[in-house]
């Protein structure tokens, strides 16, 4: 049976953004560096108290060298490249890394699911998605930012709520 846990405040702000263009000369991602504020541990959340710089994880990412077009959403404690898959445009391929390291993350959960997107992350990927399906060009695409910067959800215990609620 699906266990539920209660999980920790979430209030999402921007931290700032970017575009981060690649060594190779092609390749182009838009930078989102996101925080959660007000939780335990604060500099595990929160770029203002982050031990990693801004700009030293910026240095690092284009030391990378990733390819593709995309955007990119940045936590001190999670880092994920959303591209525009090569094989397909018209899907987007998720890569899950630990922000410190760039080291790959693997974000598979119980019951053979995996970790999409917190609320912030979701919030910029269907804007950015939707930028990619009006833009006639990458340059088009390029151009557009999205503009949202706060991302709190009033309850963070509503499911562990209804769910350990039911008999």
């Amino acid at each position: 049976m699906t266990q539920v846990l209660s999980c920790q405040p979430y209030h999402g702000i921007s931290a700032g953004q970017t575009v981060l263009n690649m060594p190779d000369g092609r390749s182009v991602f838009k930078l989102y560096l996101l925080s959660i504020i007000d939780r335990d541990e604060p500099a595990l959340y929160d770029w203002a108290r982050s031990r990693l710089s801004i700009s030293e994880f910026k240095v690092r990412f284009r030391e990378r060298g990733y390819e593709g077009v995309g955007f990119v959403t940045a936590f001190p404690h999670i880092t994920k490249i959303f591209r525009y898959a090569p094989e397909v445009e018209t899907v987007v391929d998720v890569r899950e890394l630990d922000t410190a390291t760039l080291d790959e993350l693997d974000c598979n959960h119980n019951d053979q699911y995996h970790e999409f997107a917190c609320y912030a992350e979701s919030l910029i990927a269907a804007d950015e998605y939707r930028a990619w399906a009006k833009a006639n060009s990458v340059d088009e695409y390029l151009q557009f930012r999205c503009s949202l910067s706060d991302f709190p959800i009033v309850n963070h215990n509503k499911l562990s709520d209804y769910w350990n609620s039911v008999d």
